[in-house]
């Protein structure tokens, strides 16, 4: 929008603000008295200076209210403050003038006395000092030289005006010629002060704000000049005028106001024009009075030559005009240039510290942020905490969903942490799944609690392009201490965040010192298993499933385990989880499912007796999640020639399987003829729910009901719960970790027929399973 336009929109708003009204409604009140001849001389005069308290209260109320506004610089609020001290010399004089036309009124002493006076050129001299001290513009020497050239041409101009038509030394003598010489004086060193400040160009005034204010001294320069007393009485319309002019002194504060609010930063925004106009319009002001006091009786000679030097100053003025109306379209150019020059920098600063998918701040900018508020120690010591926030399981969104739906994702969370954090918090996005908040001014405790908030509001189900995802979190807290850098302070939230990972995911771990020990053998597990992954490294053993209470063998389960050359062997309890949080258990899981369905493929070859065993093979999450995985079991059963109800996909709770994409997956598993175990049953809090769900065709009862059978009646209440939904869904159950012949007794009982457990036989070598099929415990 152009600034013609702009202005045009901002003059109605000015016009409608009650401060612009009243003030305007008092002048056309009062000036309605002269104008319509309302009363005698005596009742004009106490009129004039009556209206003149409530505009200068009025001024005063508008310059302290400028400079309150939040934002405007040092030099703009002085400055408020200054004219708002002028309002106080004004009101004490025209308080003076006020009680004197009331008490002792003199019409044509209307200009004011003595006191009157004084209290004006003190005001007057309040504000030229002001004006004086304002700093002149920078540059060269050159530009500084042109700028005091420009302002010595506009203060001679006015000195000559001043001196032809303000007074006559010839015409007064003595006192009156003193006093006309100081107030000539006063008057063109505020007009040169005025000038020095216009000149600058970084004048603290607005241009909607001193419009007003300079409108107002030419009507009191005029009103001044021309005699407003005359053998009719006071003049009507100088009257009028002077009226307007106190008024339009007191709006200009109150427009400057306005337009502050607005715009606090104006004096930072204005252009600097390549020329001003002030000294030429002081050089056509001079030739004009040369012209108008030039006697009548000159001969030809000499008004030829007065003719010629005015002519030729006017040309050059003219041709030095036109020169910079050529030359303007140029500059406007070249500030169009520059302004896309600064456009394209800031976009590149823009790009440089902003996320281009969610508009966050990026690690750069969040890294300068977080360095800044450490370096500053009241900031520390404030409080400062940082979050690391890492989508679980966000991968799987792209592998399965597409990129597109990921970066919907991506952006949705990026509002979310928007709109719970605070105003004086950043955000920011690290890169891929990875989010960042520095929480400023919180102490460990508020930190905790934020990132409780913060949790909440990321982890609501989200609908990007027509998929309800479910949104998992993990976040670490790291309060910032005195001392703390940048990088340590980062690598204390990753740290935290792994440990909220390695807990389980989707909590919230605070950073302790002895979190880095344990992430760092995280680390070096992570890497080893990787090195691991496509070894010889791996092996399976096959731990037996029997039937209840024959002891007969049904099926095996295969469990992986991992001896590294040279080391011990690692438990599956320490490297599953490393597994399933790196991403390795895709590889590795692909690995165990061959080698199981390899190793049964062999036993039905080599043993009749182990035609109708099944095979039960742990299946993780990321598995399901993985594209093509239904077609990779497809392709082992055909390849090994194994009947698919001998095959049993194990599914823990924690797998998932509300995803889609895993529904989805177990579906084409049972539509293969599979059969379909939920593992670890009764663990978690979704377990009834997802019978409804899932195609499952078998359970598993967890071992830590079965060790407290006969000893606590709430494992045992479970155990038949359990018993009693598997018959009714009829669904098969088995139940792990039986270790005496009561457990085994009672699960019978309970109707459980089958069992697994350290009773029957711990995990067997391929070779040693495959001795002998039927295994008689002692029940």
């Amino acid at each position: 929008m152009s600034t013609v336009g702009t202005r045009l929109r901002g003059a109605p708003r000015v016009l409608r603000d009650p401060g612009v009204g009243v003030t305007l409604l008092i002048a056309l009140v009062a000036g309605l008295v002269p104008l319509l001849d309302l009363g005698d001389d005596v009742f004009k005069l106490r009129v004039l200076w009556g209206v003149q308290l409530p505009l200068d209260l009025l001024l005063g109320v508008f310059c302290l209210r400028a400079a309150r506004v939040t934002g405007v610089d040092r030099i703009v609020r002085s400055y408020m403050l200054t004219l708002a001290g002028t309002s106080i010399a004004f009101t004490i004089g025209d308080s003076y003038q006020f009680v004197r036309s009331l008490w002792w009124p003199v019409v044509a002493d209307i200009n004011g006395g003595l006191v009157p006076t004084i209290t004006y050129l003190g005001g007057l001299l309040l504000v030229v000092f002001r004006m004086l001290s304002h700093k002149s513009p920078g540059g060269s020497r050159g530009e500084r030289l042109r700028f005091h050239l420009d302002a010595l041409t506009v203060l001679l101009g006015g000195g000559v005006l001043a001196w032809c038509f303000s007074f006559n030394p010839r015409s007064v003598a003595g006192l009156e010629l003193v006093s006309a010489l100081v107030a000539a004086s006063v008057l063109l060193l505020a007009a040169f002060a005025a000038v020095k400040m216009v000149l600058s160009g970084t004048a603290p005034m607005t241009k909607g704000g001193s419009i007003p204010m300079i409108a107002a001294a030419g009507l009191l320069a005029l009103t001044t000049a021309l005699p407003i007393v005359d053998d009719d009485g006071i003049h009507p319309i100088l009257m009028a005028l002077r009226i307007l002019a106190a008024a339009l002194f007191a709006v200009g504060p109150r427009v400057q106001e306005l337009q502050t609010l607005v715009k606090p930063d104006f004096r930072r925004e204005r252009r600097h024009r390549p020329y001003n106009v002030l000294p030429y319009l002081a050089v056509a002001a001079t030739l004009a009075t040369f012209l108008i006091v030039m006697p009548d009786d000159l001969g030809y000679r000499a008004w030829g030559g007065v003719v010629g030097v005015i002519a030729v100053t006017a040309i050059v003025v003219i041709r030095q005009l036109l020169a910079f109306l050529d030359n303007f379209d140029l500059i406007n150019r070249l500030d169009a240039t520059l302004l896309d020059l600064r456009g394209h920098q800031a976009m590149l600063h823009e790009q440089a510290t902003r996320d281009g998918l969610t508009r966050l701040a990026n690690r750069t900018a969040f890294a300068e942020a977080v360095g800044a508020d450490l370096a500053d120690p009241r900031a520390v010591a404030r409080g400062l905490a940082v979050l690391l926030i890492d989508l679980d399981d966000f991968k799987a969104v792209n592998d399965t969903l597409g990129h597109g739906v990921g970066d919907g994702l991506l952006t949705t969370v990026a509002d979310r942490l928007r709109n719970a954090v605070r105003a004086k918090d950043l955000v920011s996005r690290l890169g891929g799944d990875e989010f960042a908040v520095l929480l400023r001014g919180v102490s460990e405790a508020e930190a905790a609690a934020m990132a409780d908030r913060i949790l909440a509001d990321v982890v609501q189900p989200a609908r990007v392009d027509g998929h309800m995802l479910v949104v998992k979190a993990s976040i670490g807290v790291a309060p910032a201490t005195p001392g703390d850098d940048p990088e340590g302070l980062m690598r204390n939230a990753d740290i935290a965040m792994y440990a909220a990972k390695d807990a389980g995911k989707g909590g919230i771990q605070q950073y302790a010192a002895d979190m880095g020990a344990r992430i760092l053998e995280t680390v070096e597990l992570g890497t080893r298993l990787r090195e691991a992954v496509g070894t010889d490294q791996f092996s399976l053993v096959y731990q037996p499933v029997v039937d209840l209470p024959s002891g007969t063998v049904l099926g095996a389960e295969a469990l992986v385990r991992w001896q590294p050359p040279g080391r011990p062997e690692i438990p599956p309890a320490d490297f599953i989880p490393t597994a399933e949080s790196t991403g390795e258990i895709v590889p590795l899981g692909r690995w165990i499912l061959r080698e199981a369905c390899r190793q049964l493929a062999q036993w039905r070859r080599d043993h009749d007796a182990a035609r109708d065993v099944t095979m039960a093979v742990n299946v993780a999450g990321r598995q399901l999640q993985t594209p093509g995985f239904v077609d990779e079991v497809a392709a082992l059963l055909a390849e090994f020639a194994i009947p698919p109800d001998r095959l049993v996909i194990e599914i823990t709770e924690s797998a998932m399987l509300d995803e889609p994409v895993v529904l989805a997956a177990l579906h084409g598993l049972r539509g293969l003829g599979l059969d379909l175990a939920l593992d670890d049953f009764g663990t978690a809090a979704s377990s009834l729910g997802l019978l409804l769900t899932c195609p499952m065709s078998g359970l598993k009862l967890d071992r830590s009901f079965v060790e407290r059978l006969g000893i606590d009646s709430r494992p045992t209440a479970v155990a038949t719960a359990v018993s009693q939904i598997a018959r009714a869904l009829d669904l098969t159950t088995v139940a792990e970790g039986v270790e005496s012949p009561e457990q085994a007794r009672l699960l019978s009982d309970l109707g459980y027929r089958r069992a697994q457990g350290f009773l029957y036989s711990p995990p067997l070598e391929p070779a040693a399973f495959a001795a002998g099929w039927k295994i008689t415990s002692t029940v």
